[in-house]
């Protein structure tokens, strides 16, 4: 039987005074403090789009964020409109970080622009996609791909947006595999400080872990990237077929995403409630803990839903050198010119970028464009460079092995 938590009447009517007050949490972030890496007065907030609400504008607008619509969320390669897609994920968070945001008197509106912009970085196929494109970017620069570095660069760099700092760390620092029962924000003291920690992570990966959101507001994000996909992949899991007979252990916060994500949203909010953390109590991180590994040892690493890893790994690997060597051999007629850099060129982006685009070194050049195709985009792209290639991807539709009685 469902199981739903509700809140204390004590912290009910602590909230319940603060909204009719209208007094935010002492531990906000405050419009006035927001920072941009340019002093372009197109961007001074006003009094009816203050600085966060123009970073959320500007994410909407961003032209890579039409692209969630068609990327893996966990579920590659079916053709049906009931499994999540990264687009409804980016709500999904979302909604519940601004849900939570609000119960704790925190800004909204930085909270939504973090939440929209935290996943435009990454590639198709999901998190598959995003491990292969990491192995060629290694073994050709060095450096490691993730789709949080990657989102930050699309949003700071490939399309110089000129958002807050507070909106590119929260989204450098949004990491939702890493669970913690406390999130307590690290200071941030400016865009140089910002850079030498991404620069660092690109460097090693490992760096990543030690992101810490440097306010509130990053850190609800962060936790709500948990708490969206945590029972909502279990659903997709069972729309999928695949999984439609698995029975899901309750460890504690319920089963289904419904019980899921209410229980974790109310024990965050008793306990974090006027302070200056997120904090989940013990029996509560413990379930998350379980629930986590539930979902990896029945979906994410399960035979029955993988992906065709290695296919896709061969078909990357083959459009990565293809593009590379197109790029040095300056075959204009390529998708890479055609596509991507000409895309990027557009005259309003071009004036405000720091480095032009086309003499970036050209294996990013490539990782960009790899990481901005949504799945469907990959495929074609694939076979239109490879037409005599034997790889295919075979999309499952919506009546394959289903017969009528």
């Amino acid at each position: 039987m469902a199981h739903y938590e509700e809140l204390s009447p004590e912290v009910s009517a602590r909230i319940g005074e603060r909204l009719a007050a209208r007094l935010p949490s002492p531990y906000a972030a405050k419009d006035e403090d927001a920072l941009r890496r340019l002093n372009n007065p197109h961007d001074a907030a006003n009094v009816w789009r203050p600085a966060y609400i123009r970073d959320a504008d500007k994410i909407l607008n961003c032209p890579y964020y039409n692209r969630y619509s068609d990327k893996t969320q966990v579920f590659s390669l079916y053709k049906n409109d009931d499994i999540t897609r990264r687009g409804l994920h980016v709500q999904l968070v979302s909604r519940i970080a601004r849900t939570l945001g609000r119960a704790l008197g925190l800004n909204g509106e930085l909270i939504e622009a973090i939440a929209l912009g935290h996943d435009i970085g990454h590639t198709p196929f999901g998190h598959t996609g995003e491990r292969f494109l990491d192995e060629l970017s290694r073994s050709h620069t060095g450096l490691c791909f993730a789709h949080n570095l990657q989102s930050v660069r699309v949003l700071d760099e490939i399309f110089p947006l000129n958002l807050t700092l507070q909106t590119l760390d929260g989204i450098a620092a949004h990491n939702g595999e890493l669970e913690m029962d406390e999130y307590r924000p690290a200071p941030l003291a400016d865009f140089a400080a910002f850079d030498a920690a991404i620069n660092a992570c690109r460097r090693d990966a490992e760096n990543i872990k030690k992101l810490v959101p440097s306010t509130l507001e990053g850190c609800v994000v962060r936790i709500a990237d948990i708490i969206a996909y945590l029972g909502k992949d279990r659903h997709d899991a069972q729309k999928s077929k695949t999984l439609a007979d698995t029975a899901f252990e309750d460890t504690g916060i319920g089963t289904i995403n419904a019980e899921i994500v209410n229980n974790l949203m109310v024990n965050l909010i008793e306990n974090s409630f006027s302070q200056p953390y997120l904090r989940l109590d013990g029996r509560h991180f413990a379930a998350l803990r379980l629930a986590k590994q539930d979902n990896y040892r029945l979906i994410y690493r399960s035979d029955s839903v993988q992906n065709p890893d290695e296919t896709i790994r061969t078909m990357m690997a083959q459009l990565y050198e293809k593009l590379l060597g197109d790029l040095r051999t300056g075959r204009t007629s390529s998708p890479v010119f055609t596509h991507h850099i000409g895309y990027l060129e557009k005259p309003y982006y071009a004036k405000h970028r720091r480095l032009p685009y086309p003499e970036t070194e050209k294996n990013q050049i490539v990782i960009d464009y790899i990481a901005s195709m949504t799945d469907d985009y990959f495929v074609d792209l694939y076979a239109y460079l490879f037409p005599k290639s034997s790889l295919k991807l075979t999309y499952v539709g919506y009546f394959d092995g289903r017969r009528e009685p």
